[in-house]
């Protein structure tokens, strides 16, 4: 039985109606395996190398009937996941080769004389605008932003080290003035703020010009934004919403990596914009030059604004950060007391993922609350036993190379490029000795880090580190500092 109520084709591939092509209303579909395998090769361009490989070309096509394309997966996980987030691309492409199509039907083949196996049949897709959300522009059908979380504002936003110039840069570009740097690029880890601080931008300049236009959305979005209107023949509508916005603002661009075409008409809908002297915001979980599969010269436009890393916290940030959420948690959990030495244990010990950390803390106020007992130590090592053990201190390569540039004061770039002045050589072989260390990196990989440097180099620079901190007591010292910050 198909999703609209009509009789539909048995579920077990290979019955010979399902072949056929032809519908119970006498429409012959001019969808066949041929144009299939040219449908593909459309797909790869738009989702990248890597969701083609493992999500599409799998894919295997069977049949259209009743209006309905029936997609043959090997696994139902497969099927849904396809359902989920590539259904509105697939009938999209789909409908363009046969307009009557309107549904698909994803079904797993069975062998002769097994019960048939549960079909996922997916309707039309259409991406609802969120009630709260504003239009991206009153020309072109109105491209709706992404919703924005109300509790993602600059007053919930603890400020530290680590972050201090990220925020400083966000804070400017919310005051809504003239445009000082385009774009702004934020970048860092899971769970380090880049999101909130996008957010905060948001609503601060909805606050302060509430006559600018401000589209927010993610890459995949923008994404399918694109492919959406590219199939619909709305490019033109498209391109009026975006590049008319006053202020455009993109989260995780590293999505759009290997897609030739969003990358394309996203290189474009930049320099329209920057052209305009319009405030471009962007953020991703890397530098642009660090980004695989990026263009050249999107890489390129990405840089020639202000990029700006948010560290990974430090322990005084990460407590501040307990301290601000504890006061929170007190107003749904009135009377609960936290004891001393509870919240700097967990900013020692969880300090790779604020959201963990935050999450960790709600997680140990609804406990306490249910079992009726105090916010002690015992408690939290009880309650949080799984989250403590995942949360175990793992220093990166890339964490060592960053605190030891930063504490000689050189940039990253010349600690590990080619250069060999003694000013960058010894901040570089510290970095080794730390790595060989405080890792379980082997000095090949270790090598490969500094700029591709053989082990033997790596090698060497251990063992005069080893000699000096012997001689050296400034050297000895630096060490111990290093080692310590590392591992707060």
């Amino acid at each position: 039985m198909s999703a609209d109520g009509k009789e539909g084709c048995n579920t077990r591939i290979g019955n010979p109606r399902c072949r056929t092509g032809k519908t119970r209303k006498g429409h012959v579909s001019t969808m066949t395996k041929e144009k299939w395998g040219q449908l593909r090769q459309r797909l790869l361009k738009t989702v990248g190398q890597n969701n083609y490989t493992n999500w599409i070309e799998p894919i295997e096509f069977r049949a259209a009937d009743d209006g309905i394309a029936t997609l043959e997966v090997p696994t139902n996980f497969l099927g849904n996941y396809v359902n989920q987030n590539f259904a509105e691309l697939i009938l999209h492409e789909l409908k363009a080769e046969d307009p009557s199509l309107r549904r698909l039907r994803f079904a797993v083949p069975v062998p002769a004389g097994t019960e048939p196996v549960q079909e996922t049949v997916a309707p039309p897709q259409v991406t609802q605008k969120p009630a709260n959300a504003r239009s991206g522009s009153g020309k072109g059908g109105g491209l709706g932003t992404a919703p924005l979380d109300k509790r993602f504002t600059f007053d919930t936003f603890v400020v530290g080290k680590p972050n201090e110039l990220a925020h400083a840069a966000a804070r400017r570009v919310a005051e809504g003035g003239p445009v000082t740097f385009n774009p702004l690029f934020l970048y860092g880890g899971v769970g380090l703020g880049k999101t909130h601080l996008m957010h905060a931008i948001a609503h601060e300049l909805r606050a302060r010009r509430p006559e600018m236009n401000v589209l927010y959305l993610s890459a995949e979005q923008f994404m399918y934004r694109f492919v959406q209107a590219l199939r619909d023949r709305k490019m033109m509508d498209f391109k009026e919403i975006f590049r008319s916005v006053d202020v455009l603002m993109v989260d995780d661009v590293q999505f759009i990596a290997g897609k030739d075409s969003t990358q394309e008409e996203f290189f474009h809908t930049f320099n329209a914009l920057v052209d305009q002297n319009k405030q471009i915001i962007i953020s991703a979980d890397r530098a642009p030059g660090e980004i695989k599969d990026l263009e050249d010269r999107v890489k390129s436009r990405l840089q020639c604004g202000l990029v700006v890393d948010l560290h990974p916290t430090d322990y005084e940030l990460r407590l501040g950060i307990l301290q601000s959420k504890v006061e929170q948690q007190r107003r749904n959990y009135p009377g609960l007391q936290v004891d001393d030495g509870v919240l700097e244990f967990l900013a020692h010990r969880i300090s790779t993922n604020v959201r963990v950390l935050e999450g960790a803390l709600t997680r140990l106020f609804a406990f306490a609350s249910l079992v009726g007992r105090e916010i002690n130590m015992e408690l939290t090592q009880d309650c949080l036993s799984d989250v403590l053990r995942a949360s175990e201190r793992k220093i990166t390569v890339e964490e060592i190379q960053r605190k030891v540039s930063d504490h000689y004061n050189i940039r990253l770039s010349d600690m590990i490029g080619p250069k060999r002045l003694r000013s960058y050589a010894r901040p570089r072989q510290v970095a080794m000795y730390l790595c060989k260390k405080m890792t379980s990196r082997s000095l090949p990989e270790i090598g490969r880090r500094f700029g591709g440097r053989d082990h033997t180099t790596v090698m060497h620079g251990v063992k005069r580190i080893e000699e000096l901190k012997v001689q050296d007591g400034q050297i000895a010292e630096d060490l111990e500092l290093l080692r310590r910050a590392l591992e707060e």
